[in-house]
């Protein structure tokens, strides 16, 4: 059965200092968004792994829209030619709208900023405050230690087996993309304890 996704939150990093892989592999799921329908809902930036999934959204004909705080607009950090903008006042409203207004999530690499992304929706998924699939682009191996420190969490018992199906981890883009449409949203039968 596949998930009606029409708009994904993508978190990720601006920095402009990265390998190549890791840009390639962002404009990969740029492209995929539009060849598939689907709206990016990102940061808003125009460098980086966010630049670089934006402008391969546009350049395919897809749709774009940056959630991005009026003090990073104020710094000259919004992409131009966006279909939408949406501009907050702090991190954690334009966190809380990128998850109100998508079907699913997605981190590609990034620094501390994409992190706290992918853990607030995590956190909320395991909770089951959020419902909709949770997806990490493992270019590079990139995620490989933090898989690591979250399975520690399991066998250590500060997560439950079930944790283990919060999110899922796709090796490239077109996995990614699969994941997105394919793994389910949860229900009440499988939301997962918030007390473990």
């Amino acid at each position: 059965m596949f998930n009606q996704i029409k708009a994904v939150a993508v978190y990720c990093a601006s920095s402009t200092q990265v390998k190549q892989a890791y840009i390639e592999d962002a404009a990969k799921l740029g492209e995929l968004f539009a060849k598939h329908g689907v709206t990016l809902v990102y940061g808003g930036g125009a460098v980086g792994l966010m630049g670089a999934i934006c402008d391969a959204v546009k350049a395919h004909g897809g749709k774009a829209i940056g959630v991005i705080p009026r003090f990073m607009v104020e710094k000259g950090w919004l992409r131009p030619g966006l279909d939408e903008v949406i501009e907050v006042e702090t991190m954690a409203e334009r966190k809380r709208i990128m998850a109100e207004i998508t079907d699913a999530a997605v981190a590609l690499p990034g620094g501390v900023g994409t992190f706290d992304e992918l853990m607030d929706i995590v956190a909320l998924k395991k909770l089951g405050l959020y419902l909709k699939p949770v997806v990490i682009v493992n270019t590079q191996d990139y995620y490989r230690p933090l898989a690591t420190l979250l399975e520690r969490s399991v066998t250590e018992h500060f997560q439950d087996e079930k944790f283990r199906h919060v999110w899922r981890m796709a090796n490239t883009p077109e996995e990614a993309m699969d994941f997105v449409f394919s793994e389910p949203y949860w229900t009440e039968d499988v939301i997962v304890n918030a007390a473990l």
